[in-house]
């Protein structure tokens, strides 16, 4: 990361991550067809309606590895072993306690939450139901990404893309069985997930304890270091708390397609699945930009981090113009595979409309955060995107809305969020790495 050509460097790093995000999501995609194909919408329905609040609670700790991802980086980058294996250490061990956490949570809060979300009462029980069983994999879950945020730290991106691939495929033949063999509907798919999230953080875990460098993993040395702790928190709290926060408003959102009906459920349900796949590949480009920047930041290669930024500039452009507009024009034959229903595909096409072809100021918007991050300047960047995407989207759902009650009104909060916020990362970065140059000098 630190020599030599960039491109071609940030494309071999970001693509298998891309990939492994991609892998991620079919999780729930795949959740997603099999229940819409076979048990049809008001499942559907349901299943998607736990979305926006799973990402919600999750994402506060995924956020969180992060940090564990630009510390290690940086120590790996600095020959620091002590201080690599400490922090993969620490890391694991918050990795468990967060994921146990999140499984009493899911346990005993998901009927008060969707409840809170107006879920409609035909679909409540079901996604009850799902929620609480998905939340029981969330220690294999938090493990898996914890595991793979130290295996990117050191820029190795591809084991945990195969260890996806063999969960992946498992999920989808157990979806398969349960849903269609079985007929257990949510509890099928939910299961099914667990299942593969559990044979994913297995392959993450044995491949840290059989490495032979600084980042090897031994159960007996697990700990919370409270020094180690900090440096994670710096970066990975700021990043987990803007991730929660844009979460929230998407469940705001969920809340107000909630109250169009069960058929709008769906479509939103599906739209927003393909709308996650464009997501994942642009974030591969943000995490891409932070790993890099992060290992050149603690070998103090500062000009070199600019170009890191203007070619995932490029990049990152270059997909989501590429993804979004593809996902635009095949729009329809992308929702027909989720379901066969003509009323929910001509509602999934109406927010695609808004959310698709305009996805590059997306990436442009969650891009600038990860140099920023890399540098370890993590707050600054949280309180701008909760300014410019949450204010915007409260705002244009409490105020705005109840005036033009349609899909297309709603959804339109998509694209202006994105470009107010991308005015203000671009003021912030300028400013962060004002600062950096003074402090080298």
């Amino acid at each position: 990361m630190c020599n030599g050509s960039i491109m071609d460097k940030l494309i071999s790093f970001s693509l298998p991550l891309m990939l492994s995000g991609i892998l991620q999501l079919m999780f729930n995609a795949v959740d997603i067809v099999v229940v819409g194909r076979f048990s049809g919408s008001q499942t559907l329905a349901a299943v998607g309606s736990t979305t926006a609040l799973i990402n919600m609670f999750t994402n506060l700790f995924i956020g969180i590895s992060l940090g564990t991802n630009v510390l290690a980086a940086r120590f790996f980058a600095a020959g620091k072993s002590r201080e690599m294996s400490e922090t993969v250490h620490t890391s694991i061990t918050l990795a468990l306690i967060s994921g146990i956490f999140m499984a009493f949570f899911g346990l005993f809060f998901s009927k008060p939450a969707l409840t809170l979300m107006g879920t409609p009462p035909d679909v409540l029980n079901q996604s009850v139901l799902y929620m609480r069983i998905y939340f029981m994999g969330m220690p294999f879950f938090m493990l898996y990404n914890y595991g793979a945020a130290v295996l990117r730290a050191i820029g190795d991106t591809k084991r945990p893309l195969i260890f996806l691939i063999v969960s992946g495929l498992i999920n989808a033949g157990l979806n398969m069985i349960l849903v269609i063999v079985f007929h257990m509907a949510v509890a099928g798919v939910a299961i099914a997930t667990i299942i593969s999230q559990m044979i994913s953080c297995v392959l993450v875990l044995r491949c840290l304890c059989q490495s032979e460098g600084s980042y090897r993993l031994r159960f007996s040395g697990l700990m919370l270091k409270s020094s180690y702790l900090k440096l994670i928190f710096q970066v990975g709290i700021p990043a987990g708390i803007q991730s929660t926060v844009i979460n929230f408003s998407n469940v705001l959102l969920q809340s107000s397609v909630n109250s169009f009906g069960s058929i709008a459920m769906a479509g939103y349900t599906a739209a927003n699945n393909i709308f996650g796949f464009l997501y994942v590949a642009v974030n591969s480009v943000t995490q891409t930009c932070m790993s890099f920047t992060s290992q050149n930041y603690g070998v103090r290669k500062y000009k070199r981090m600019d170009r890191i930024l203007v070619d995932c500039i490029i990049l990152t452009t270059v997909v989501s113009l590429l993804l979004g507009c593809g996902s635009y024009i095949f729009g329809n034959e992308l929702l027909k595979i989720y379901t066969e229903d003509p009323s929910v595909i001509q509602c999934g096409l109406e927010i695609l409309s808004y959310t698709t072809v305009t996805y590059f100021l997306c990436g442009l918007m969650d891009l600038f955060p990860g140099p920023m991050r890399g540098m370890g300047r993590s707050a600054v960047p949280m309180l701008l995107s909760i300014i410019g995407t949450v204010g915007t989207r409260i705002i244009w759902i409490f105020v705005f809305f109840p005036h033009h009650r349609t899909l297309s009104f709603l959804f339109l909060s998509y694209p202006l969020s994105w470009i107010l916020t991308i005015i203000l990362q671009v003021i912030c970065f300028y400013f962060v790495r004002k600062k950096v140059y003074k402090e080298s000098h």
